[in-house]
């Protein structure tokens, strides 16, 4: 992980003038506050600001449901209520801003999740740095035979060697290329926001993301799943650790509805209703396509 200079005296001023407050405080969150957690070789995330915690989300649904709400007898029963009945305004009280630092091709499909306030770091105004992502050995892998996006068996010996020289080479020379066009040695320079479409998408980029937590655990929930690309996974997962301590009740709803549950078609539940009458139900019986069904099976 590399913080810059200035981005690390900021931390430190910061963490050295904590400042009195009359607002909601997360003792969890505090702790997380501008301390950066590193992700992949380059990357971090690290907290900026946040706004609420699990009593904001009480606090809302009581205002907005009133009676509705009396049967509850406790904050962590009603959080678990609205995670469980797909009630989605509470959790949107609760907002947090990050600061991450990730791989270009990262933050491309990062940014597919459009409910989010984001700055990038500017490739026209500023130079980026040397710095790219080269994947750990153990993250060289084939392309997946059955499945179109994703990874299939881990690139070995001297085939995984072949890919990381390739990696490694094609990315300093692309920098090298790109510093070259920008210096000014005895000619004019090419303009920065021409220069850096040079530069391979393995480049760190940087941005600040703001997002409210309704929003944040729908990321969490498709980004922290075993079938995401392992390099924004990462990320997701630094982020599930901090929301574990900000919002302890509402993560532990979504841990157990969202990402260790699971939804059923109408179709199959009602193959799981045969099955529990005794009923041998197969895939031609089953009213499910091949691919559904064997979904349906993994998920069993």
């Amino acid at each position: 992980m590399t913080l810059t200079p200035d981005q690390q005296a900021e931390i430190d001023a910061l963490r050295a003038a904590p400042r009195q407050t009359l607002r909601a405080v997360s003792e969890g969150m505090e702790a997380h506050l501008y301390n950066a957690i590193p992700v992949l070789d380059h990357g971090f995330i690290r907290v900026v600001d946040y706004m609420g915690d699990d009593a904001a989300i009480c606090q809302a649904a009581r205002v907005s449901y009133g009676k509705g709400t009396k049967s509850v007898q406790n904050d962590e029963g009603l959080i678990r209520y609205l995670m469980r009945h797909w009630h989605s305004t509470p959790f949107e009280m609760c907002e947090v801003k990050l600061h991450v630092k990730l791989p270009v091709f990262v933050a491309r499909q990062w940014i597919r999740h459009r409910t989010a306030n984001v700055n990038e770091y500017s490739a026209r105004y500023s130079i980026l740095d040397r710095e790219f992502y080269i994947p750990a050995p153990e993250h060289i892998a084939a392309q997946s035979v059955v499945n179109n996006q994703g990874r299939g068996e881990a690139l070995t010996g001297a085939e995984a060697a072949r890919v990381l020289d390739i990696l490694k080479t094609d990315s300093e020379r692309s920098y090298d290329n790109y510093q070259a066009m920008i210096s000014d040695d005895g000619q004019r320079g090419l303009a920065r926001e021409l220069a850096r479409m040079n530069l391979p998408t393995n480049i760190y980029t940087q941005w600040y993301w703001k997002v409210d937590l309704h929003n944040l655990l729908h990321f969490l929930r498709l980004r922290a799943d075993a079938h995401a690309q392992y390099e924004i996974r990462v990320y997701a997962d630094a982020i599930c650790s901090v929301v574990a301590d900000w919002v302890p009740f509402a993560y532990a709803a979504f841990e157990d509805y969202r990402l260790g549950g699971a939804t059923l078609s109408e179709t199959a539940l009602e193959c799981v209703r045969r099955m529990l009458k005794g009923e041998a139900v197969t895939q031609e019986t089953s009213g499910m396509s091949k691919g559904e069904w064997r979904e349906f099976e993994q998920l069993l």
